[in-house]
């Protein structure tokens, strides 16, 4: 089974702020699937480090006033394609990103509050069909990932 994968849960720097965010539960992730590794800010065309970012009514706008929708919006469709060609049913997401958030995500202001709501990203995989976790929910894809492996035997 193939899975959709923030690459800065991979470890990978391409955070906003060029970090990355390695989870232990990696390892354990790996035994159960093939993790496909995206940046839908990268993809976008952003660079990173890059200024942050959050959405503010329909449109993404960073911290310095710029309309980076676009961006985002190129990001999210370059992930749901390699979805779609590698047939991925679901993806873990970073929590909290204005693209690949899901459930909270900031409010637009820059203050740290979260509200209700997904990243872009999130919402157009959602959207087409494919369950979205985030770091947050990574024991409830395991579980999951556990039970099909033990049912496909």
């Amino acid at each position: 089974m193939n899975i959709l994968i923030s690459a800065c849960l991979l470890g990978a720097r391409c955070r906003y702020d060029g970090e990355g965010f390695a989870l232990p539960e990696m390892n354990e992730l790996k035994k159960y699937c093939t993790l496909i590794p995206i940046c839908p800010e990268q993809m976008g065309g952003l660079p990173t480090p890059r200024v942050p970012a959050e959405i503010v009514g329909d449109a993404i706008i960073n911290k310095e006033g710029v309309d980076v929708t676009y961006q985002y919006m190129t990001g999210a469709k370059t992930a749901l394609t390699y979805a779609q060609l590698n047939n991925v049913q679901y993806a873990l997401l970073k929590a909290k990103s204005p693209s690949c958030g899901k459930g909270k995500i900031y409010d637009g202001t820059f203050s740290g509050t979260l509200i209700d709501g997904s990243g872009i990203t999130a919402r157009l995989l959602e959207e087409n069909g494919i369950k979205v976790y985030t770091e947050n929910d990574i024991d409830e894809l395991l579980q999951i990932l556990l039970t099909n492996n033990n049912t496909s035997v």
